[in-house]
């Protein structure tokens, strides 16, 4: 094989690694968001329930305003 051949078979696996790694780098950041997202949602409602919680307390006892 040539050297010219060598070269672009050469730049042909570096383009190929590199779409590789950004397809990669592209799923991982996607999952990283939708896990935040899950997560801050799992929050807001564990936020709401507790409110909620505290709110029949406050009734319950007569503590309300």
């Amino acid at each position: 094989m040539d050297s010219q051949k060598m070269n672009y078979n050469a730049g042909q696996a570096k383009g190929q690694a590199q779409e590789k790694t950004s397809t990669m780098v592209d799923k991982a950041t996607n999952a990283a968001q939708s896990a935040q997202e899950s997560l801050q949602e799992a929050g807001q409602q564990m936020k709401a329930k507790a409110q909620g919680a505290a709110d029949a307390v406050k009734n319950a006892t007569g503590m309300t305003n």
